[in-house]
This record gives structure tokens, C-alpha cells and sequence, in this order.
């Protein structure tokens, strides 16, 4: 299997935890938690994977400034404006959405980490990436662009070897249970899946897009990480897992039961969860344990990817107290 160029950005291994007491107050099978909140960047997440590769492809190209997109509240670009900072690269943040009167939650990290922050309204932000990235180019800043989510083949390797991590670590939990969204996470875990011998269930709660779409996106783009590894791979759409029963009312909105999840995390394990992606994935999990989806004599693994800086957020903090 080939080695790629890789930065030591995490604080790899994350811990796997048992989560006793949420387990009983469910009544179901025994939960887990893998640590990806404790990535060490910035206050962590999943993001901080997929940033070692693609910070160290930035500096194979020579690249000085990296740029980036998300929403106002983007955990990837707040771990990005991070990277940027430790590793010496000027970092630009496309974000849709309008400024604040003040900054709060990853937005005041953002702008405490160094990042200029172009703003776009939501419908013209690739238009606008684009264009910012041509304006740094022709200035000489020789940029370097990270898509959505750190979601490209170079970025979501991580998450194949982070399968080989949990391996590594005794660990085999018949499911698997995070938040989807851009699709490097899943596409990642299931390539790793495949190329290191993991055999249980990898369910991805997608927080923004229906089953179709993601089923798509992540078989493609799974083929691409195993041929970025020096393997060669065939994913079918039906071999990928995804639940879009509770994408809510739109992306970031946060209802009930995302509500629910937050506080019966944090009450009973003392972990923080995030009002966008781990409070809808966990929301997901919560209801399929009740439906009976999971026999409640297997392992499930909900792989925390990170966020807690958006609970802090003027948009959620209301609805939170």
C-alpha cells in the first residue's frame, strides 16, 4: 500500500470510550465513542485527519496561502485556519452567509487564528471561491485549495487509515454511527473498511443531503482514496449506508430532537455535541436504538467528529439555555 506525505497535525490515536450510562438510559445495545473531538487542533474534529494530508500536499506544491469554503459556522474552516496558522500559510475562508454584527463561536476563532474571511451570499459561493482563488493567484500568494470539508481523495485517506487505527486499537463494534455531510468521512471509512478487513456496519446520518446523493458521492469518491493508496477498488451505491431520515428542516437547523441528543449526551457522559452535525447524527442514533434498528447485544461506535465551538454560536446559544 502506497505511503502518502502526511504532517503530524493530530493527536492520533483518539480514545475509544464506553458510554455505560447513555447506554442504559437508552435501553439498547452498549454505545461507544471514538475521540475525534480530541484531534488537539483548535478544539478538535474530524477535519484535523484529513488537513495532515493536505497541508503536506500544499507544501509538495509550494503553496503559501491555503483556501478554503463553509458555512459561517464551519467546523473544517475553523481546523483549517488553525493548520494554516501552525504551519505558516496565509489561510482565505469563503463563507456563505452575511457578517455578524459580532463574531461568535467558530467564526471568533476564525478571525482569532489569522483567517481573512470573503464573504458570499450562499447561492454564489463557488463562483466567488473561484474567484477568490484566481485574485490570490494573480497576486503571487500561490494558493492552494481545500474543498468542502477537506472532502477530495487526498484529504478523506485519513479516514481509511483511521480504520486501520481502530483495528489497531482491539476494537470491533458491529456498526459504526457519525454524521455525513461532504462525504470524505464515510467514503473514507468505507474504503478503509475494505482495504484493512473491518466487517460490520458503517452508517453515515447525513445532515444535509438525501440518501441518493450521498450514496453517489461517497461510492466515487471511496474508489478514489483506495486508488490514492495504490489499490484498486469497486464501490456500488448499494454498498454505502445512508440515513437521511433526519435531515430536519434544513441544514443547521436545530430541532427537538437534536435538542434532546445534546443534553442526554452531555447529562449522562459529559460530552458535548453540536447543534449541526454530531446533535443530528446522535438524534439519528437515539431513534433508531428506540425503533429496535440495532439488537441490543451488538457494539455500536458513534465516531464523534467535533464542533463544540458552534454551541457557543449567538444563533444556537438562545435556543441551548
Amino acid at each position: 500500500m502506497r505511503n502518502l506525505p502526511r504532517l503530524p497535525i493530530a493527536h492520533l490515536p483518539t480514545a475509544i470510550e464506553p458510554m455505560p450510562r447513555l447506554s442504559g438510559a437508552l435501553g439498547g445495545p452498549q454505545i461507544f465513542v471514538k475521540r475525534d473531538d480530541q484531534t488537539g487542533l483548535a478544539f478538535g474534529g474530524n477535519k484535523t485527519r484529513k488537513l495532515e494530508f493536505l497541508l503536506a500536499e500544499a507544501q509538495a506544491h509550494g503553496a503559501r496561502t491555503l483556501i478554503s469554503v463553509g458555512a459561517v459556522q464551519s467546523n473544517h474552516c475553523r481546523q483549517t485556519a488553525a493548520a494554516a496558522a501552525r504551519y505558516g500559510f496565509k489561510c482565505m475562508l469563503v463563507l456563505a452567509g452575511k457578517p455578524p454584527e459580532s463574531p461568535s463561536g467558530n467564526l471568533l476563532l476564525d478571525r482569532l487564528l489569522g483567517a481573512e474571511i470573503v464573504w458570499s451570499d450562499p447561492a454564489e459561493r463557488e463562483q466567488v471561491l473561484q474567484q477568490t482563488f484566481e485574485q490570490a493567484w494573480d497576486s503571487g500568494k500561490r494558493p492552494y485549495l481545500i474543498p468542502t470539508g477537506g472532502s477530495n481523495a487526498t484529504g478523506a485517506v485519513a479516514y481509511a487509515l483511521a480504520i486501520k487505527e481502530m483495528l489497531e486499537q482491539n476494537f470491533l463494534p458491529d456498526w459504526i454511527v457519525f454524521a455525513t455531510a461532504s462525504g470524505g468521512t464515510q467514503a473514507g471509512l468505507v474504503a478503509g473498511a475494505d482495504l484493512f478487513g473491518y466487517h460490520g456496519g458503517i452508517l453515515g446520518i447525513s445532515i444535509a443531503k438525501s440518501e441518493q446523493i450521498m450514496e453517489d458521492r461517497v461510492a466515487s469518491l471511496a474508489e478514489e482514496i483506495a486508488e490514492r493508496l495504490g489499490e484498486s477498488r469497486r464501490f456500488k451505491k448499494e454498498d454505502i449506508q445512508v440515513n437521511s431520515d433526519y435531515l430536519g428542516e434544513n441544514y443547521g437547523a436545530m430541532g427537538k430532537a437534536e435538542l434532546e441528543a445534546i443534553y442526554l449526551f452531555a447529562r449522562q457522559e459529559g460530552l458535548l455535541l453540536d447543534p449541526v452535525y454530531t446533535g443530528k447524527a446522535a438524534a439519528g442514533l437515539i431513534d433508531l436504538i428506540r425503533k429496535g434498528f440495532f439488537p441490543k447485544d451488538q457494539r455500536i461506535l458513534f465516531w464523534h467528529t467535533g464542533g463544540a465551538p458552534t454551541l457557543l454560536a449567538d444563533e444556537y446559544r438562545e435556543l441551548l439555555a
